[in-house]
């Protein structure tokens, strides 16, 4: 690993950034050109005093995992992110299906859509990269560990996941997802990513078993979802989905559906936030 360099590498790239590239607030008085340390670190999902070490050539070596995160957070190319990972010892990932590194166009794309739901996948449906607004619609889901990040998984293997859509279109979506999901399992036909996890949902659900052994196939662009957020209620949304040219990794934006109220209810949820507006339990005593 080549300390030295990294902390150089690493240090032009951020000055070189605007917060407006990664969709953060100018914010006032710079001291320096391009982002902070701690904004990076903040972009990353990792510490500031983990990210300050690497800038000053006396951190530990990174793992691939963090390699990918910092490559995300500072907006490199495929170059850029292959360079990062010699300096740091790695292979840098191929070109394979599977590569989950997020270009800089579809992240500028991101953080265009602020108003608007938006989350960056890969063909598995695991979730990269989420705006807020898409974390207020469904929850924060690129911010969790393993199989967790992944939207199937979280269907079939967490019950918890299907509070957020009615009931009357669970088989719908169920049998979408699996239907997708062979579409993948045949175009990346012998990837251990793909095989494992296929074989983890029929392990752990009944009804995912059941549904892949019906060989239904299609691929997913368009679909309409009923939204039950907690707060502002049922958002009747346009799921639009953008492939990248080899299909690895799609954007997926949640348009209101027209003829419904679900433009007032985003931008009600855009304006409260987190904030839970329902009332309180009653603690007047019978």
């Amino acid at each position: 690993m080549d300390r030295s360099e990294l902390a150089d590498f690493l240090r032009r790239r951020r000055e070189q950034l605007t917060p407006a590239e990664v969709g953060l607030p100018p914010g006032v008085r710079r001291r320096t050109p391009g982002l902070r340390r701690d904004e990076v670190a903040l972009l990353a999902g990792m510490s500031t005093d983990y990210y300050t070490r690497l800038e000053q050539s006396r951190g530990p070596r990174p793992s691939t995992q963090v390699l990918a995160s910092l490559a995300r957070a500072l907006r490199f190319s495929n170059d850029e992110r292959d360079h990062l990972y010699h300096l740091c010892g790695y292979q840098p990932p191929g070109p394979a299906l599977g590569d989950k590194h997020v270009g800089p166009g579809l992240l500028h794309m991101l953080a265009k859509l602020d108003d608007t739901p938006a989350a960056v996948v890969t063909d598995l449906g695991e979730v990269l990269v989420q705006n807020r607004m898409h974390t207020l619609l469904v929850g924060d889901r690129a911010g969790s560990r393993g199989l967790d990040r992944y939207y199937a998984w979280g269907w079939f293997a967490d019950p918890s996941t299907r509070e957020r859509f009615p009931e009357e279109d669970w088989d719908r979506l169920s049998r979408q997802h699996v239907a997708d999901l062979r579409a993948t399992a045949a175009r990346r036909a012998g990837d251990a990513d793909v095989t494992e996890f296929i074989g983890a949902l029929r392990a752990a659900s009944a009804e995912f078993e059941r549904l892949w052994t019906e060989h239904e196939v299609a691929v997913r662009l368009s679909d309409t979802k009923r939204i039950a957020h907690p707060v502002v209620g049922l958002i009747d949304t346009v799921c639009e989905t953008l492939l990248t040219p080899n299909a690895a990794q799609r954007l997926l934006v949640y348009l209101p559906r027209p003829g419904t109220d679900a433009a007032e209810k985003l931008e009600l949820l855009r304006v409260v936030g987190t904030q839970d507006l329902r009332p309180a339990p009653s603690t007047e005593r019978r």
